[in-house]
């Protein structure tokens, strides 16, 4: 792997299609880890239209059965599960509060449970501000609460953040982490992608000894704010690819430009795990 950087940086990176998977993954036990929205399908105007493009399914899949491999999304778990439609893959929704394993079983933190009252308390006061905001509407999930304003005209994103500020002062357990376009509201526990990641590593590949070790290649892919979290966790274990188009402030080490790219890189990376003979 050549040598990477620390921080956050805005630079143009290299492009993850030009890495020697094959070399990276030798001798090393690789987990993969995906955001879904901008990542495996494209940013919509309406999150209730994503959806894969043609061969994605396929290509998850495929690499699926050569790594283990997890969706970690801010969707809820189901509609998540639903949408993705791959068995054998580990699925964390609300940003890592809701989680399941391949073969069933949901986890939750009992931090975030204690907290959902307020998350109802919430979304009553941000559905009721969002009426009166054009474009903008309010999105409930099991362990998290979306105010979306993608179609809201910039003359009323201001009222936009002002009701998330009520509701924040009403409703202490919970912080903003703003992404595009969108205020989630979440649980304030420690708890973050990126912690989610490394939760899901000691289930998907168990292994002797705390945290990943150096025989551990991870692959984070995503594209959101709530996903840096996660970069910095990959660090130099691993790949940390954030897909854009323009520069922006990142930990990622490598970049993807499209949901395109990203079914190529995966495709790369299912061929470099290809079992010899196969």
């Amino acid at each position: 792997m050549t040598a990477g950087h620390r921080g956050t940086t805005e630079a143009i990176l290299p492009s993850a299609l030009t890495l020697p998977l094959a070399r990276l993954a030798r001798g090393k036990r690789v987990a993969v880890f995906l955001d879904y929205d901008g990542t495996l399908s494209p940013i919509v105007e309406r999150p209730q239209d994503a959806a894969f493009p043609p061969g994605m399914r396929r290509t998850v899949r495929k690499l699926a059965a050569r790594a283990p491999l997890a969706i970690v999304s801010g969707r809820d778990l189901a509609d998540l599960k639903e949408r993705v439609g791959v068995d054998g893959v580990w699925y964390a929704g609300s940003h890592g509060f809701d989680l399941t394993a391949p073969g069933g079983g949901e986890t939750h933190l009992e931090e975030a449970m204690a907290l959902v009252p307020q998350l109802d308390a919430a979304e009553a006061l941000l559905a009721d501000a969002a009426r009166a905001i054009e474009g903008a509407w309010v999105e409930r999930k099991r362990f998290a609460l979306a105010l979306h304003y993608r179609q809201t005209p910039s003359v009323d994103v201001a009222a936009v953040d002002r009701s998330v500020e009520r509701a924040l002062s009403r409703c202490p357990g919970l912080r903003d982490v703003p992404g595009k376009m969108v205020h989630d509201l979440r649980p304030a526990v420690n708890w973050d992608k990126g912690k989610a990641m490394l939760w899901l590593l000691a289930r998907m590949a168990p292994r002797q000894g705390a945290g990943p070790g150096a025989d551990d290649l991870l692959v984070f892919v995503g594209d959101d704010i709530t996903d840096e979290d996660a970069f910095a966790a990959v660090d130099d274990r691993g790949l940390g690819i954030v897909v854009r188009t323009e520069p922006h402030p990142t930990k990622a080490r490598y970049q993807l430009r499209d949901p395109d790219e990203v079914r190529q890189f995966l495709e790369n990376l299912a061929e470099a795990l290809r079992p010899p003979g196969s």
